[in-house]
């Protein structure tokens, strides 16, 4: 299984994710901010296999983690997550470094899909604008 490092400022959200990536057998390090996951990534030399950030934390939020890493360490897949639609139009700008970003609330079945699918590399489904209207997302 992977190497995951998490970077989420809401406890109950944290737990919620490293509960459920740990049940899929995934080894998960989680930090409360960015600056922290970022000092993380680099104690441990890059060697994660994906990165989960929230985008809007306090401190260092997810847009300059995702920059950082992507940088340091361009093996490394990012997912990013965020429950506000303005930071998810930020994210739009970093196609080139991220795998997709997870509008939260996610349900555990959405979350596990998503990881699964960045792992194996799979291509990021793209609705269109009518599309996600259609289905309300």
């Amino acid at each position: 299984m992977a190497r995951i490092l998490v970077a989420e400022d809401d406890p109950s959200v944290r737990a919620f994710v490293v509960s459920a990536l740990k049940m899929k057998g995934h080894e998960v390090v989680a930090e409360e901010d960015g600056g922290l996951a970022a000092e993380t990534a680099d104690a441990e030399q890059g060697r994660f296999d994906l990165l989960l950030s929230d985008i809007k934390m306090p401190i260092m939020d997810g847009i300059g983690l995702a920059l950082q890493v992507a940088a340091k360490y361009p093996q490394m897949i990012i997912v990013l997550m965020t429950g506000f639609a303005d930071q998810r139009e930020r994210a739009h700008g970093l196609d080139a470094f991220i795998y997709d970003v997870i509008t939260k609330p996610f349900s555990l079945a959405d979350l596990l899909a998503k990881i699964e699918d960045a792992l194996a590399g799979k291509p990021v489904e793209v609705l269109s604008l009518a599309r996600q209207a259609q289905e309300g997302i």
